[in-house]
């Protein structure tokens, strides 16, 4: 067999990694469990396995796209490089101290997450820039030689400088970044001014003491796995998924590894996106549920949302300012520790809890038959009838039903004094409402009514929980795409290259200085343009600009889009009605007197969206035939009920299927409830709509 386009999507989640095959538009697929020791040999294993199903040899690739969360794990379990923090004298403490926000005001007990890197690890050197860039204090040959000693006689793998007001004139970072090079050459170094130039000490900090803290094992990780497929014969390039949901190259992933931080994620959400699109939806909630955390995220116009900070390892109780921040572009969603492989537990009140621990890949659920002893999300369900303990993972693994009774009962059930499935019943109704609760509130941030939105659901375990969120929330249709189990995987094959420069240099509309802005605008260009070009196909870039606009006197900005062109001081005006406007979308009125202030700029430059071929909702023309039944709880029915089962690939179009009802697949299920019908779509996808 021979393909004029050979691409593949590789997506490394908690428990799972998912591949995609797109092979001229064919779809081939596949979920394989993480391999923590070597990430990259489940990555080959799952490539051979939708290669030969294609019919196709590993020489036939001609692009490998991979987003991980590996980045992610390293930074919440601490496992990093030996890392040192050089910053300014007299800010030693910045990473310790944070913002001095409570995140949690009336906890007498609270206690703020510790710093990446400890108080022995960070130093100081005597220096100063003022808020412009100008230099007050000069930094003396003699104290860098002495700081680089110190960092040598630590021997430390990597180093992170952050300076104070370095993300206006990055000079001084420099200056020790060359130094530390002629004496360390082995030693990796991150600069805050190149890894995050903007403003907010303690969030630029965090950020370049996050990317050093992994670079040398995401280095060693992504040579690895470029060797590794060259070996075996994929001589294709490899690219990543950056946060922001562009295509990057893998030297620029090895060089700025905090930007992977999210790559999983944004793939969902670029696959959502796609799929708005194709069904002219201009209000979507995505969801996606893997196999450690799920994810909720907001797809307005058919675009993701997206912000240029967010949180990582957040510990107490998910709460907003209880994280690491991380200054980076990012689609913005909320990420919960409900998962497949999610732990349930009882707390001190002795009610149920569903994560954030997760049983991941090793040794996995109870029911896996792995060693496993804690009950999980995956248990509740195989208990409640959700999952078919035989043709699990279209039957590659078989699930133990005695296993899964048997730790959901000692953990949950007889500390409750109930049986093992109403204790199945309790986990899945509570990290079902801990879910709904999330993307209410999300929504409510966003200042909007979630009930409005369609629902795309995708990952192995969002299709089995997304008819039960819907009733939660009040949304009244969700879609199912083809190929969900591993949608974000396929996300990574509809994303574009993408790169965008963020960067905080202070403005006053009645101060504006076109030249001066225009001159910024051009290096940021130059900046995203200089990525792009490591990896895009020739063409001209798609560009966008954003100014992070706020009133004189507020503590925090909010994203305006302004047209790409040069600017002249006129535009003042222009500038001042498109902030009042978004302003009055998030706030219901503005302001009138106060002067406005561009505190950041954002330019983006990516390769043009893959074109997609528009979609028609069709109605139901015929029932669907199940191919037998068996049964399943439905929580709005009270009990159990006897459900049909069918496969999804025996589905044609126009097929009509009612609640109760399992929709089978190999990578996931979907559940249809008794309050819910499915109706097959002309492209394969569920359009689950309620009664």
């Amino acid at each position: 067999m021979t393909a004029t386009s050979c691409r593949v999507g590789v997506d490394i989640g908690g428990t799972f990694t998912d591949i995609a095959l797109d092979v001229d538009g064919v779809l081939h697929s596949t979920k394989i469990l993480t391999d923590y020791e070597l990430p990259e040999r489940a990555i080959l294993t799952g490539v051979n396995t939708v290669i030969e199903a294609a019919g196709l040899k590993l020489s036939d690739i001609d692009q490998l796209i991979h987003g991980t969360t590996l980045a992610t794990n390293a930074l919440i379990e601490r496992r990093g490089a030996r890392t040192a923090f050089i910053t300014t004298e007299g800010f030693r403490d910045t990473l310790e101290m944070r913002t001095e926000n409570r995140f949690e005001q009336y906890d007498i007990n609270i206690t703020l997450p510790p710093p990446l890197i400890e108080r022995e690890h960070r130093f100081t050197l005597r220096e100063r820039l003022d808020v412009q860039g100008e230099v007050l204090i000069e930094p003396r040959q003699a104290d860098i030689d002495a700081l680089v000693e110190r960092i040598a006689e630590g021997e430390y793998e990597s180093v992170a400088i952050g300076l104070i007001h370095s993300y206006i004139n990055g000079a001084h970072e420099r200056l020790v970044r060359d130094a530390l090079q002629a004496r360390l050459p082995n030693v990796s170094i991150s600069i805050s001014s190149e890894v995050s130039p903007q403003m907010r000490e303690f969030e630029r900090f965090n950020t370049v003491c996050a990317n050093a803290y992994v670079k040398p094992l995401i280095k060693s990780y992504l040579d690895r796995l470029v060797v590794t497929l060259k070996q075996a014969g994929a001589d294709c390039p490899v690219f990543m998924i950056h946060s922001g949901g562009g295509i990057i190259s893998v030297q620029s992933a090895a060089e700025f590894p905090v930007r992977l931080v999210e790559s999983g994620p944004a793939g969902g959400a670029i696959f959502a996106a796609d799929i708005a699109r194709k069904y002219e939806l201009d209000s979507v909630v995505s969801f996606d549920m893997g196999g450690t955390t799920a994810k909720i995220c907001l797809i307005e116009n058919k675009v993701p949302k997206t912000a240029k900070t967010f949180e990582v390892a957040r510990t107490y109780r998910f709460k907003k300012g209880s994280g690491m921040p991380i200054s980076i572009p990012v689609v913005e969603m909320v990420e919960i520790g409900a998962g497949g492989g999610s732990i349930a537990s009882i707390d001190s009140m002795r009610q149920i809890r569903v994560g954030p621990h997760s049983a991941a890949s090793e040794p996995g659920p109870a029911c896996y038959g792995r060693g496993g002893l804690e009950p999980t999300i995956t248990d509740a369900n195989l208990l409640l009838g959700r999952l078919d303990a035989d043709n699990f993972a279209g039957g590659a693994l078989r699930l133990s039903t005695d296993n899964a009774a048997s730790a959901v009962a000692r953990v949950i059930g007889q500390p409750l004094n109930m049986e093992a499935l109403t204790a199945a019943y309790g986990i899945c109704e509570v990290v079902d409402e801990n879910m709904a609760n999330a993307g209410r509130v999300h929504a409510v941030e966003s200042g909007k009514d979630i009930a409005d939105y369609t629902m795309i659901t995708f990952g192995g375990g969002g299709p089995l929980h997304a008819a039960r969120l819907c009733e939660k929330m009040g949304v009244s249709r969700f879609l199912v795409p083809a190929g969900a189990g591993v949608g974000s995987a396929i996300g990574f094959l509809r994303a574009p290259f993408g790169y965008e420069a963020v960067r905080s240099a202070f403005v006053r509309l009645s101060e504006f200085d076109a030249p001066q802005v225009n001159a910024l605008i051009d290096d940021m260009k130059a900046e995203a343009i200089g990525f792009l070009r490591q990896g895009m196909p020739e063409g001209e870039p798609e560009l966008e600009c954003t100014a992070f606009m706020r009133y004189v006197g507020q503590g925090w900005e909010i994203p305006v889009s302004l047209p790409f062109k040069p600017f002249d001081n006129s535009d003042t005006v222009q500038f001042r009605a498109l902030f009042e406007a978004a302003y009055t979308m998030f706030f219901g009125r503005p302001i009138e007197g106060p002067d406005i202030e561009i505190v950041s700029w954002s330019v983006k430059a990516s390769s043009p969206l893959l074109p997609v071929e528009p979609v028609e909702q069709i109605k139901a023309s015929h029932r669907a035939h199940e191919v037998t039944r068996r049964e399943v709880f439905d929580v709005l029915a009270g009990g159990f009920v006897d459900a049909g089962i069918y496969q999804r690939e025996q589905l044609q179009a126009g097929a009509r299927i009612d609640g109760p009802a399992i929709i089978a697949e190999r990578e996931t299920s979907t559940f249809v409830s008794s309050s819910f019908t499915a109706t097959v779509q002309p492209d394969g996808c569920l359009l689950v709509v309620r009664r």
